[in-house]
């Protein structure tokens, strides 16, 4: 499981993962029923994605979106 603190951390995964599964932009973009031009330019900038595509574009490359409460780390002070 990875946590994403950064839009470019989406834009590697959602690249690495298409790859990993052998789509190309063309083919992820006719399932989302947009233009492969589209396509790429949200695979480079996922902060254009809205939440109903994300969910759709995480779901067709076998991905999950989780919203779970922040780990903190318990840290004792020193004094």
């Amino acid at each position: 499981m990875s946590a994403l603190a950064t839009a470019k951390q989406a834009s590697h995964l959602f690249a690495t993962r298409r790859k990993a599964l052998r789509l190309s932009q063309a083919d992820v973009a006719t399932r989302l029923g947009i233009s492969q031009s589209r396509y790429s330019e949200l695979e480079a900038a996922p902060e254009r994605i809205t939440l109903d595509r994300l969910i759709t574009l995480t779901a067709l490359l076998g991905l999950e979106i989780v919203v779970q409460d922040k780990q903190t780390t318990s840290r004792k002070s020193e004094w």
